[in-house]
């Protein structure tokens, strides 16, 4: 337990020194919206690009991985949209249900993999991050729209922002990059290093700026579900999953790390775009982050 938690306890007091700051709005209410941007398009695609264009994949069991992590994902969102009926929630607020469920916190997954098994770690994460971002987009995307929250003009903007999406983008970029044998040639490796390299400590604290503890006052059954599926019904299947299958130790981790995640804080800005409710989206964002942090050790020494 003691090197789970010395891997994972500078993670949580970024974040929570991210939140510090948040709460003190230092150093102004504008600079760490300009500044998740800045990680979001630029930073964390870098070191998503450096990862997978240089790493060697073949060690990594992708399609096992893939059933383990998309397979409990996609039943799991099937599960809960089965179940809506039972939760008698708006379907604003099963949205947003839907959301702290399946979507997850790349920049905690990516910074805890590193953090317990090193490179490997960060290859194994880069490659989850590859099959899970497209997946869970499209998945959030379409409940909204199943939900009818949002009109025919807001499914054009979103299906162009999935287009667009730097994750997305910087995970084809990578891989094409080490398919094609090419990977980052001359100055271009210390470059996307240094760049990357900035991406997780930023990108944490800006996890810890984005919570709204105000937001924990509202505690009532969407909160509840959505907490349960994430924090413990999602490890659980991924856990089962992984031994029948058969992962290695590394990925057996990986994929349990990210099971456990808390979702991610980009998740309150869809719900504020496209109909949900933003307000138990920041609910759920704060709570699970929080309650990840003693979570997250339980599950991994679970196993370890």
């Amino acid at each position: 337990m003691e090197s789970i938690t010395g891997a994972l306890g500078p993670l949580f007091l970024l974040i929570l020194l991210g939140a510090a700051i948040g709460y003190g709005r230092w150093p102004s209410a504008t600079f760490w919206p300009q500044t998740e941007r800045l990680i979001y398009f630029v930073l964390f695609p870098a070191m998503l690009i450096g990862t997978l264009a240089t790493a060697d994949v073949s060690q990594v069991p992708v399609g096992r991985i893939a059933l383990v992590l998309l397979g409990t994902m996609g039943g799991l969102g099937l599960l809960l949209w089965r179940c809506r009926g039972y939760l008698g929630l708006t379907p604003a607020a099963f949205t947003s249900v839907f959301q702290g469920a399946v979507r997850f916190n790349t920049y905690v997954g990516v910074a805890g993999a590193a953090a317990l098994h090193g490179s490997m770690g960060a290859t194994t994460a880069a490659v989850a991050v590859a099959l899970m971002v497209p997946v869970v987009n499209v998945m959030c995307v379409a409940s909204f729209v199943a939900a009818g929250t949002l009109g025919s003009g807001s499914l054009g903007q979103s299906a162009l922002a999935l287009a667009k999406n730097p994750l997305i983008l910087a995970c084809l970029a990578g891989i094409g990059l080490n398919l094609s044998g090419v990977g980052l040639p001359g100055w271009s490796e210390a470059t996307v290093g240094l760049l990357g390299g900035a991406a997780l400590p930023l990108g944490l604290i800006a996890v810890g700026v984005a919570l709204r503890p105000a937001a924990l006052l509202r505690l009532d059954r969407g909160v509840i579900a959505t907490n349960s599926i994430k924090l413990l019904l999602m490890p659980a299947v991924v856990l089962l999953l992984a031994w029948l299958v058969g992962l290695d130790p590394i990925s057996r981790d990986v994929a349990l790390l990210f099971a456990a995640l808390p979702t991610a804080t980009s998740a309150y800005i869809l719900a504020r775009q496209l109909g949900g409710d933003a307000e138990l989206m920041a609910a759920i964002i704060t709570g699970q982050t929080l309650l990840a942090m003693l979570t997250l050790p339980v599950w991994l020494q679970l196993v370890g």
